[in-house]
């Protein structure tokens, strides 16, 4: 079984290295405390992003849900967006890195005085990590699909706990994918509080009929930037898309279905509780990833000049 984050193994990984409060180190040195806020409590945000023909592309959409969902936290990132982008060149200019990269930028509260919920305790210094790692979607993945499984796990409004933030806490979502796995699926198809398709474990959920694209309303599922790209795209194209609460027997009943994520793209989903797609990936899906990829490549060449 492989989720939609799964990736080919690729032994440059094992020597790069890491960017820690200011400092590289090699992997295997990259240590916080266990007092950490980001540890004892999962009191983080965070960002993942794509190195495409050395271009960290869609990096203004990504610093904006970071510096949000920070601000939302009441947590202070410690660096400004340009002292971001700096510790972010560093980091990948330290691997010689310049393609089929993705980097994940984590912020904690930092070192707290004891180990407790109340952010008061913090120390005031946060915690600032970014990993680079070459990750290429497994070819088979993107041919043969993945199986998805209708969890009981719902997701939640932001009234809860917000699933449009990118937060370090994240045991709702690894235990709907634990119920998957046990269900024999790849990945977790979760529904939103009335019932309603909303998104998967770690990715935003597409599903097309008759050549038209439907999706959540977006009300309770990720606040994907790919997932927005997605949308947009089927406007610009003339590829019927709509948004709403669409019940899980018409996902089960569709001609194909893909989710969308930093990591992969677009990713075909080739069967949902034992109901399989007419194809996967289908035409629609196959245009999108094509599209898709033009979008990643433009974004690329405007950032570089080439």
């Amino acid at each position: 079984m492989a989720g939609s984050q799964d990736y080919q193994a690729d032994p440059r990984n094992e020597t790069v290295k890491v960017y820690l409060n200011g400092r590289l180190v090699p992997r295997n040195e990259a240590f916080v405390s266990i007092f950490d806020a980001g540890f004892s409590m999962g009191d983080g945000v965070w960002e993942g992003l794509r190195l495409h023909n050395r271009a960290l592309i869609f990096l203004d959409a990504h610093l904006d849900r970071l510096f949000d969902g920070a601000g939302r936290l009441a947590m202070d990132i410690g660096l400004d967006r340009e002292g971001v982008k700096s510790a972010l060149r560093q980091t990948l200019e330290a691997n010689g890195m310049t393609d089929g990269v993705h980097v994940r930028l984590m912020v904690t509260r930092g070192l707290k005085a004891t180990v407790s919920q109340d952010p008061r305790n913090a120390l005031g210094r946060p915690t600032v990590a970014i990993v680079a790692e070459y990750k290429t979607p497994p070819p088979a993945t993107a041919q043969s699909g993945l199986v998805l499984a209708t969890v009981s796990v719902r997701c939640t409004p932001a009234s809860m706990f917000d699933m449009r933030l990118n937060t370090h806490s994240r045991l709702n979502l690894i235990t709907a994918l634990l119920e998957a796995i046990e269900a024999g699926a790849d990945e977790a198809l979760m529904l939103d509080p009335d019932g309603a398709v909303s998104s998967c474990n770690a990715t935003n959920f597409f599903f097309v009929r008759d050549g038209a694209v439907y999706t959540s309303t977006g009300d309770f599922c990720f606040n994907g930037i790919t997932r927005g790209h997605v949308i947009d795209l089927c406007r610009e194209h003339g590829i019927a898309i709509e948004l709403g609460a669409f019940p899980v027997e018409a996902a089960r009943g569709a001609d194909e279905a893909f989710v969308t994520g930093t990591t992969a793209g677009l990713t075909p989903v080739r069967m949902i509780d034992g109901h399989a797609m007419v194809a996967a990936p289908g035409p629609v899906t196959r245009r999108l990833q094509g599209i898709y990829r033009d979008l990643q490549d433009a974004e690329a060449a405007r950032i570089t000049g080439s």
